[in-house]
């Protein structure tokens, strides 16, 4: 139990310098369209003079007669909004994700040890990693019609880094077949 744990935690750290290096990295903005300085400050100004509080909203909003039309004709935005603004470097965001890193390794080294060899958990590593972000990130292009630079780019990143923080717990972190066939004759 003690070997997971620190498993876990080397894990997390993984999949922390994997997700920084992808997506705060020289790539970062591979999966976004810009604006230029002068779109930007428009949309800015138009946001904050419309939209009170931090919220993810969908524009037009689609519940009523008038919106359902206007969300046909388009233009159309999901807007995840924040009012306060944040420093790209902020060190909550950091915390909050290594700990969202540590809880999925806790996650993914309890369901791994059930797996009793090397070759398996690769395959349930993968599987779990391509599951899991096809769930939670190809669903808006999908169903929302929202773009597909950012979401394959979000997809592929969130594999990598699922990949490498299963892969070091299922290599270094629970016992080989030979080990535990040990364990079993010894006792």
């Amino acid at each position: 139990m003690f070997k997971l744990a620190i498993g876990s935690f080397a894990s997390a750290i993984a999949m922390f310098v994997a997700g920084f290096l992808y997506f705060a990295g020289p790539i970062a903005m591979l999966g976004y369209s810009t604006a230029n300085e002068v779109q930007s400050a428009a949309v800015q100004t138009a946001l904050a003079a419309n939209l009170a509080q931090t919220g993810t909203y969908m524009i037009p909003d689609p519940s009523t007669q008038s919106g359902t039309t206007l969300y046909g004709k388009g233009p159309v935005a999901t807007v995840h909004y924040n009012s306060m603004g944040f420093s790209l470097e902020s060190v909550d965001g950091m915390v909050w994700g290594f700990a969202l890193y540590l809880g999925a390794a806790i996650l993914m080294a309890g369901g791994l040890s059930h797996v009793p060899d090397f070759g398996g958990r690769v395959v349930v590593v993968a599987c779990f990693a391509i599951a899991s972000s096809s769930l939670t990130i190809l669903t808006d292009p999908i169903f929302l019609h929202q773009d597909w630079a950012y979401a394959i780019f979000s997809f592929v990143g969130s594999i990598l880094i699922l990949m490498i923080g299963g892969l070091v717990i299922a290599r270094w972190f629970l016992p080989t077949g030979a080990q535990q066939a040990q364990e079993v004759a010894s006792g």
